[in-house]
């Protein structure tokens, strides 16, 4: 009966809806903000990406201009540039992702250094702030936005395997739309590189909104999904990895692993930074755009002298 399941989805999707903008307001504030501060407001016809690029040593480009990258949106290049910018050094926004499913359980002690190692020596107290959630078959935030290092570790180190997960199940894709619907959309996202710091091995098995409702939700608050992935047990047959690929090609960010030495850790780490303190804002209007919820496929291209830029591999049309 296709009416009585699609039913059944509006309503779970219309309850989840409500049980996220029901949530303390408190939760969702990044702080003080001017009266002043230019927010970002798209038409549903303007997209806008953040990249970043860097040369063949691996250095941020810092000086592209807007003429020296090509753009093609589904193979056809944009019908107008709205806005090309640099964002260099702009305060960061991030939220801290711990799964604390039962798969998770032998890794969380190293996700727990590596989130406190983020926290004490690469979150700048002056500017940036972050947030603390775990999650299972629910949610929670342990630590609301803060600049705090002290309060982001000490919040990290209460995070403990089962905490959230009363019944057994991973709800990944509904946490990652909570965490962007509820708390980074409040941002403003025009002003801050915001990233979401994930450690999962990517199993989702709960969830009520998909892969592409995550994304859609991210990529409107323009917020980059960084995974360390948890690796599953030898043998195991997990469709793990190829989600957690998906969210961080699909939002700019990356996938590491969290079994790589201290030493690779520690340049993991280094990549994030520089990606979040070096991007480029750049606001378009597509050749052509139906209202059809299609996926559209970025290509970027930048000058000899790129050699690589990281950028979001496309974004989902609005709907009428």
């Amino acid at each position: 009966m296709p009416s009585t399941k699609n039913t059944l989805r509006a309503c779970i999707t219309a309850a989840l809806l409500a049980l996220i903008v029901s949530l303390p307001r408190s939760t969702a504030q990044a702080g003080p903000q001017s009266d002043n501060t230019y927010r970002l407001t798209l038409p549903v016809n303007e997209v806008s990406l953040t990249f970043h690029a860097t040369d063949a040593h691996g250095l941020p480009v810092n000086d592209l201009k807007a003429g020296e990258v090509t753009l093609l949106d589904n193979g056809r290049p944009p019908r107008r540039i709205v806005a090309f910018q640099l964002m260099q050094d702009f305060p960061i926004r991030g939220g801290i992702l711990v799964d604390t499913s039962e798969s998770m359980s032998p890794h969380l002690p190293k996700a727990r250094a590596i989130a406190t190692k983020y926290a004490e020596r690469l979150l700048r107290a002056q500017t940036d702030r972050a947030f603390v959630m775990d999650f299972g078959l629910v949610s929670a935030i342990r630590q609301s936005w803060t600049g705090n290092p002290a309060k982001l570790a000490a919040a990290i180190q209460t995070i403990e395997p089962g905490k959230e997960n009363p019944l057994g199940g991973t709800r990944l894709f509904d946490t990652i739309f909570r965490a962007c619907f509820n708390l980074f959309a409040k941002t403003d996202n025009a002003a801050s590189g915001n990233f979401v710091l994930l450690f999962t091995d990517g199993v989702d098995n709960a969830s009520y909104v998909s892969l592409a409702e995550a994304v859609d939700q991210c990529q409107h608050s323009n917020t980059a999904v960084y995974a360390f992935r948890a690796e599953a047990d030898p043998g195991a047959s997990s469709t793990g990895p190829k989600k957690l690929a998906e969210l961080a090609s699909q939002t700019g960010g990356r996938v590491f692993s969290e079994e790589d030495s201290e030493a690779a850790i520690d340049e993991d780490l280094r990549t994030i930074e520089a990606d979040l303190r070096n991007q480029y804002r750049l606001i378009y209007n597509p050749a052509q755009i139906r209202h059809d919820g299609a996926f559209h496929r970025i290509v970027l291209l930048g000058p000899d002298r790129v050699a690589s830029i990281n950028v979001r591999s496309g974004y989902y049309a609005p709907l009428q």
